[in-house]
């Protein structure tokens, strides 16, 4: 079959397993057997390794799983930023956890910080008024830990984007007009602030017509 993940780690080199998807952007394919290759990981820093070899410019996203196994300590040890998504007080438990173990890498907790997501500003949920949002951001605020200012609201039309078909639609292509679209923008620029704050992956300004 066609070359993935598995086959990238066991050679240690995902230029082979590198498609075209769609708008541009290259992927890697999971491996169906995706529990076999957790099994096989054993270094969590060659990951690392494998991307600093490719000769490719813009940035990787590494997606994982909420779980803290093989394949997601290799994504975090390989980062220069940690996304961590809080939607609930299990997942604000879950980010500490993640943090915890970035604390042990040798590029430190500092690159982990916190995305407040399905956000709904509507619902209070507790006495003194403040909606849950307003909890987990001074529950994150409280210990210390980085968060983005942008949040990501819960949104139907967004849902249906990932639920309609088969195929989820882009946010980018289909959800303009819409709170989270603006979002979405304003997380961007803030990811671009924190990863390049020099403007290196900017691309060349045009030259000036003769």
């Amino acid at each position: 079959g066609e070359p993935n993940l598995k086959h990238a780690f066991s050679e240690h080199n995902l230029e082979r397993a590198l498609q075209m998807g769609q708008y541009g952007v290259q992927f890697v394919p999971t491996p169906p057997d995706v529990e076999s290759l957790k099994a096989r990981v054993q270094d969590p820093a060659l990951l690392r390794r494998m991307l600093d070899r490719l000769d490719l410019p813009g940035v990787a996203i590494l997606d994982t799983k909420s779980d803290l196994e093989a394949l997601t300590r290799s994504a975090l040890h390989a980062a220069d930023l940690a996304i961590l998504p809080v939607s609930d007080w299990a997942s604000l438990e879950e980010a500490g956890k993640t943090l915890e173990l970035l604390d042990q890498t040798p590029l430190g907790d500092a690159r982990g910080r916190i995305l407040l997501t399905l956000v709904d500003r509507r619902t209070r949920v507790d006495e003194s008024g403040r909606d849950l949002y307003e909890r987990l951001s001074d529950a994150v605020d409280e210990r210390g830990w980085h968060r983005f200012r942008t949040y990501l609201s819960r949104s139907p039309r967004v849902e249906a984007l990932n639920s309609a078909t088969s195929n989820p639609g882009s946010i980018l292509h289909h959800a303009r007009g819409t709170q989270v679209h603006a979002q979405l923008r304003a997380l961007t620029e803030e990811l671009v602030q924190a990863v390049d704050p020099e403007g290196r992956l900017a691309p060349p300004a045009a030259a000036a017509p003769p």
